[in-house]
């Protein structure tokens, strides 16, 4: 009951000090503000992106491997020797043909490429769109869902008929407004009929071909009268996808043995193909956004340094404006903890305010800047707990020196001095 009792004095007393002093206390606001402004949307951004780019990358898929020419990254330890892998011969048919047939722990396999071309629809053309042509399998290696319309059925993708899936920007651009069903786009000269319309799934910004939004999908045996698919201009692939409960690194194995006896390889020479997962490019995330953040804590920790010095200096300001006030408490009774507490409460308080000023000056921010940009800025909770325990630690430390300099006024010496 004391401490709830303290606690309320203290409480009552700091904020009547502030309330006298608001031109003071508004000036000692603005460095706090801006201090947590700073810090705190440095890392509101930063959480936006990273969730942006990791949901990027989760479209390629956890369980899947890619077989392509090229690897994402260089063997751990080696550099990425383009030259070497420029000789490569391209994923092919055939070897996509071999891992359906001997594969025991892949799910599904889905033969690809893709390129860009113009797509046009009466007098309305769309520039350099990307044209993703799949066998069959490839509804059962990505997750996608159906606006309107429906999927290629087994036959029509093996007899490589002239019908297509067509993605959200795609529609919005060459159909606003009129159903794009059964309507028929020319790609090449060609025509080509839309049986169906994939559901927008938001843009990729990584450009890494995650999203399907501006894509037009074929069936890959149809893609062959419009396409060279044996070209490296159409970047051809094999996604595997593993079954449930298969490792990764076994699917890797199973998959490597199969290209490896396909193209003749003896035990002693390389693989002259990559194997790629979405692994090798996220594994590398969390070590990049660990340096940005340490950036982040460093730019946002010179303003928070500056919004520390502030309070303190204010701070010393008030204790020395209120010597008599401090010496005839002591005077009446008061303890050097209810006079620590006194100034401490005023500190924190004025921490709090500022850094809550600035949460909310960054929540507004982030509901303007979504508006502006593609992708969604959201001030976390987690962020604002960060930000706000900031706030206290910096009143506590800033107004500690202060608060207990006061602390130990002789009430003599106090009450007796004169400005």
């Amino acid at each position: 009951m004391l401490i709830l009792n303290l606690i309320k004095e203290s409480f009552v007393f700091a904020f009547n000090a502030l309330k006298v002093n608001r031109l003071r206390t508004l000036l000692t606001l603005l460095g706090i503000t801006i201090g947590i402004f700073a810090i705190i949307s440095v890392f509101t951004v930063l959480d936006a992106l990273e969730s942006t780019i990791r949901n990027s990358f989760s479209s390629l898929g956890d369980d899947i491997v890619y077989v392509q020419k090229w690897p994402w990254t260089p063997p751990p330890g080696e550099e990425y020797a383009w030259w070497e892998y420029l000789k490569r011969p391209l994923p092919s048919i055939k070897e996509y043909e071999q891992i359906k047939k001997h594969s025991d722990k892949s799910l599904a396999a889905n033969f690809a490429v893709s390129t860009l071309r113009n797509v046009k629809y009466r007098n309305k053309t769309v520039e350099n769109v990307v044209i993703w042509a799949n066998s069959h399998e490839f509804e059962n290696i990505r997750t996608f869902e159906l606006e309107s319309g429906r999927y290629f059925t087994p036959f029509e993708s093996n007899a490589g008929k002239n019908i297509c899936l067509i993605g959200h920007e795609v529609t919005k651009n060459l159909f606003e407004g009129i159903d794009p069903i059964g309507k028929e786009i020319k790609i090449q000269g060609r025509k080509v009929t839309i049986i169906g319309v994939v559901r927008k799934e938001g843009k990729d910004i990584l450009g890494s071909g995650g999203s399907l939004d501006e894509m037009v999908i074929l069936p890959v045996n149809y893609a062959k009268n419009i396409l060279d698919i044996k070209s490296d201009n159409v970047n051809p692939m094999i996604m595997v996808k593993g079954k449930p409960g298969v490792a990764i690194n076994e699917l890797k194995d199973e998959i490597r043995n199969i290209i490896r006896s396909t193209r003749t390889l003896n035990p002693k020479q390389k693989d002259n193909f990559a194997l790629n997962q979405a692994s090798l490019l996220t594994s590398s995330l969390d070590q990049i956004f660990a340096v940005i953040n340490f950036a982040g804590w460093l730019i946002g920790g010179f303003s928070i340094l500056v919004g520390g010095f502030g309070i303190a200096n204010i701070m010393f300001v008030s204790v020395k404006e209120r010597t008599n006030i401090i010496g005839i408490q002591k005077a009446l009774g008061a303890k050097r903890f209810f006079i620590l507490f006194q100034f401490l409460f005023e500190s924190v308080m004025l921490s709090l305010v500022g850094g809550a000023i600035g949460l909310i000056l960054i929540y507004f921010g982030s509901l303007y800047a979504n508006t502006q940009m593609e992708f969604k800025i959201t001030l976390t909770l987690s962020n604002i707990i960060l930000g706000l325990g900031i706030s206290a630690i910096i009143g506590i430390i800033s107004g500690f020196a202060p608060a207990r300099a006061a602390a130990n006024l002789n009430p003599v010496e106090a009450i007796n001095t004169t400005f």
